[in-house]
Order: structure tokens, then C-alpha cells, then sequence
């Protein structure tokens, strides 16, 4: 009940033995060539042993030295060595090889027509699948998703500038945003001192021959942005207040930090219309040493 449950192997019977047989050749040649460099090493040690080591020296049958009856000895097992894996084992041999080989094509061929048999059988409920099929359309929507920081009067910028400073909320939008597309207004962009790391910003702008680092892509719409963001699950339009209330007409999901306080600001988020979006996430964070003021995690989800 308890025992080890035994390994059935996943390579049929045919070409378990191709592969056995193979290993049972390179063995067969691996140890001739052994033998065969221990035979030239043994010959040079017999005749110095003879010759300079005087081992045997007065030992001469038929008037000839030792050492050649051994060499030629051990000569004779090396030739039956050589026979016994290119002769006797001749079954081993390229023939062998190309009727092995013949056999195994032989065998896949039967499985790829098994396999296509099983495919057709099952296209029927493959072409009901929603995975299948987005895979198909080049036009498969993305989640598009804003992310921002407002102010309980919806105040989330003046002079270009953020009003506050929150560690956590830098820290989420980072965690969110790493590795996606984000979409901006110039303005907002001209506010990072650099390109944030490790995100591929997507810059709007009607100037001509705006001139951003490299990498860094620049377009004229909101819609030229979401173009070049075709093939990304979820991109995000991180700012400022023009490019939101565009944004928010056709956004999938919100996340927001909600910072619970009024501030004199001069952009601002627009009111979050609560019969077109459903609030699904809600995380309260007290003020404290990092924290000056009270705020929440919100995510909205359009309904």
C-alpha cells in the first residue's frame, strides 16, 4: 500500500533499444581505443624494461628479445579486440544504424497521425475556448489601468509638483507599474528627473520633434499611446489632469490612493462615477513617522 509506486517509462519499446544498443556501441569503441593506447604505452614500457632496465636481459628464446613475444602476444589480443567490435558485432554497424534509424522514423510518423487524429477530434472544443481564441484576434483588449494619487477634493498636483510625499504610495505605484507601459502627458514626464527604470514610458504631446532619451516613445493621442501598447496585459496612464479624463472613458480599473485630505491644487482628478464603477479593494492606512497624513488603496473595476 505504502511502497514505492514503479516508473512506467515513457519511451516505447523500439526505441528503448535504439538507445540501449547506441550506449552498448560507444562502450564497445570507448574500451577499444583504451586498449589500444595501453598496448602503445605497455610496448614502450616492455622494450625499456628490456632494453634499459636489463630486466630479463639474458632471456632470449630463439635468439630473440623477451619483450617482442610479449608485445606480439599482446598484439594478437588487440587484433581480436578490433575484430570482435567491427566484425563479430557487425550488426552494430552503419547498416544497422540506418535500419534502426529507418525503423524509428517509421514510428513517429504513426504517432504524428495519431496525434493529428486526436487534434481534429478535439478542434471543435479548442474553437470554443476563450484563451484560443483571444490568441487569435490581434485586436484582444488589454486592462487598461490608471493609476493615481488624489486628494479628498480630488487635488493631485500643483506647479507640476506633487502636494505630498507617502513612502507606501511611491512604493505601490512602483510595484504596479515595474515592468509595464506607462502612459503620460509631457508635463508629467518633464517632472521625473529620468525615465523611471525597468518601465517603457509612452509620452503624449502635440510639439513636434519633442526630443526625449532613448527609449523613451513619443505620441500625439491617447490613442496612439494605446496602440503601441497593443500587445501589453496591462498598461498604465499615470498622469496628468487632461490625460486622465481622457483616460477614464476608456479605462478597465482604477487605483487609486486616496490621500484624506483637501488641498489648493491646480490639477486635478475628475469625480469617479460611481454608477459606472464598482469599488472592489479598500486598504486604510494611518498617518505616522513616514506618513504625514491619513490614506486609503482603492481599486475601482468598470462595472
Amino acid at each position: 500500500m505504502f511502497g514505492k509506486k514503479k516508473i512506467v517509462p515513457q519511451i516505447d519499446k523500439d526505441q528503448l533499444e535504439l538507445i540501449q544498443n547506441a550506449q552498448k556501441r560507444i562502450k564497445q569503441k570507448k574500451r577499444l581505443y583504451i586498449h589500444f593506447v595501453i598496448f602503445l604505452i605497455g610496448a614502450v614500457f616492455l622494450i625499456l624494461a628490456n632494453t634499459v632496465l636489463k630486466i630479463g636481459e639474458k632471456f632470449k628464446p630463439f635468439d630473440i628479445d623477451w619483450f617482442v613475444f610479449a608485445i606480439l602476444i599482446w598484439l594478437f589480443f588487440l587484433i581480436y579486440h578490433i575484430f570482435n567490435v567491427f566484425i563479430t558485432h557487425k550488426f552494430m554497424g552503419k547498416a544497422w544504424e540506418q535500419e534502426q534509424l529507418e525503423k524509428l522514423v517509421a514510428k513517429q510518423k504513426i504517432k504524428i497521425e495519431k496525434l493529428k487524429t486526436e487534434l481534429k477530434r478535439e478542434m471543435p472544443h479548442i474553437a470554443k475556448s476563450e484563451i484560443y481564441n483571444e490568441s487569435l484576434n490581434p485586436e484582444r483588449k488589454s486592462e487598461l489601468t490608471i493609476i493615481v494619487a488624489a486628494a479628498e477634493n480630488d487635488a493631485i498636483g500643483k506647479g507640476n509638483k506633487l502636494i505630498w510625499h507617502l513612502s507606501d504610495d511611491l512604493k505601490r505605484f512602483k510595484n504596479l507599474t515595474n515592468g509595464h507601459h506607462i502612459i503620460m502627458g509631457r508635463k508629467t514626464f518633464e517632472s521625473f528627473p529620468k525615465p523611471l527604470p525597468n518601465r517603457t514610458h509612452i509620452v503624449i504631446t502635440r510639439q513636434a520633434d519633442y526630443k526625449v532619451p532613448e527609449g523613451v516613445i513619443v505620441v500625439n493621442s491617447l490613442e496612439a499611446a494605446i496602440d503601441v501598447t497593443k500587445n501589453e496585459l496591462q498598461p498604465f496612464v499615470i498622469g496628468g489632469g487632461e490625460i486622465y479624463k481622457q483616460a477614464l472613458a476608456i479605462a478597465d480599473k482604477i487605483e487609486l490612493t486616496r490621500i484624506h485630505e483637501n488641498f489648493e491644487a491646480d490639477t486635478f482628478f475628475p469625480k469617479i462615477d460611481t454608477t459606472i464603477w464598482k469599488e472592489t479593494a479598500n486598504t486604510f492606512h494611518k498617518k505616522d513617522e513616514k506618513h504625514d497624513y491619513e490614506f486609503s488603496f482603492l481599486t475601482y473595476e468598470r462595472k
